[in-house]
């Protein structure tokens, strides 16, 4: 009822609103996923229909919600980038959080007989956290994006040889970990090579580098598009008319959704996609 004695309640509300012209990442990260994995007996160091399962949540995310320029996954997290010129939920924390959380739950809940047909998920349900950080420059966010990646190189070389001196080694957990203690990167491969003849290089490269999400558009040449420049330079939205934003939405629409295994640490990933950081479709690719 408007303007009961009960609305004084709403002065509790406090405003949550993210910093205005800066990127904002929501990085969401499964609960207790560790227990989650030992339930359903998951392949170590890594299991395909999990992370497949994982990169299905975030392909529907993505195409649920447009203003998500791209999203980076490893493991049993996702980092989700919205533009800095977004104005979704007028940029408020709590709505997009909340939003990509369930949303990305819903999916994963729903998607879950589709990748483990064998297995009746049942509680405790998988559920995930998360949170919203805003970078102020490009720079900023690329570091972040390629923290994540590196992060998943440095893990799953870990873990990929962890599991294989017990699983091929014969060793249990506290004797490969004083095995692999101190060790370097270099060490491991050679520890991989030498006693197994794994050849860390040729593993898949979903394992090795996580997986991008992004709409897909027609390539172009490295170097025709300065966007880098020009995302930085933006000092507020820019506003756009009613038949420019129709126009925008519905190439978005159009354009695939895909999952990649690529290197986004080096220039030529973003050099090649300008529409990542300038927010504007794409040239949708011929059909062959």
């Amino acid at each position: 009822m408007a303007n009961s004695k009960f609305e004084y309640v709403k002065q509790f509300e406090q405003p949550d609103q993210l910093l205005p012209n800066t990127w904002i990442v929501v990085r969401i990260d499964g609960r207790g996923f560790t227990k989650f994995s030992a339930k359903y007996s998951w392949e170590k160091p890594n299991d395909k229909r999990a992370l497949d399962l994982m990169n299905a949540a975030a392909r529907a995310v993505v195409t649920d919600l447009p203003d998500i320029t791209i999203a980076y996954g490893v493991s049993d997290e996702f980092s989700f980038v919205l533009h800095k010129t977004c104005t979704l939920f007028e940029r408020r924390a709590s709505k997009l959080v909340s939003t990509i959380v369930s949303t990305f739950t819903g999916h994963y809940i729903y998607l879950w007989s589709t990748y483990f047909p064998d297995m009746l998920l049942s509680p405790p349900l998988p559920s995930f956290d998360g949170r919203a950080v805003c970078y102020p420059s490009l720079q900023n966010l690329r570091d972040y994006m390629s923290w994540r990646q590196v992060d998943c190189h440095v893990n799953n070389l870990y873990n990929t040889t962890f599991w294989t001196l017990i699983q091929l080694g014969g060793m249990d957990t506290t004797e490969a970990e004083k095995t692999l203690n101190g060790t370097f990167s270099a060490d491991k491969n050679e520890i991989l090579f030498s006693k197994f003849s794994i050849n860390y290089n040729n593993e898949p490269e979903i394992f090795k580098k996580g997986s991008v999400v992004f709409r897909d558009y027609e390539l172009v040449e490295p170097g025709t598009h300065n966007v880098a420049v020009e995302v930085d330079n933006i000092a507020e939205p820019v506003q756009q008319s009613k038949s420019q934003l129709e126009n925008d939405k519905k190439k978005r629409a159009k354009a695939r959704i895909v999952v990649e295994h690529l290197d986004i640490i080096k220039d030529d990933f973003w050099d090649r996609r300008p529409w990542l950081l300038s927010n504007k479709p794409g040239k949708t690719p011929k059909q062959p």
